[in-house]
């Protein structure tokens, strides 16, 4: 990942460097690694949020066509 310093800010740079790797998730994957997850506990966390992204989309959608 490469962020541009410019002017010799380098908080600016930062800040952009941050927002790359929360987009990318990195700081999430690095939270989850910190101890291990069973499987079992791993499959019942990815179902949780699938159906938490669905929602939200469906949420979205609805708000959007005006219900």
């Amino acid at each position: 990942m490469l962020v541009q310093v410019r002017d010799n800010n380098v908080d600016q740079a930062l800040r952009a460097l941050k927002k790359k790797l929360q987009r990318e998730g990195v700081f999430r994957e690095m939270k989850l690694r910190r101890h291990y997850e069973k499987p079992s506990e791993k499959k019942t966390r990815e179902k949780a949020e699938s159906v938490r992204r669905f929602r939200k989309v469906m949420r979205k959608r609805l708000e959007k066509e005006g219900f």
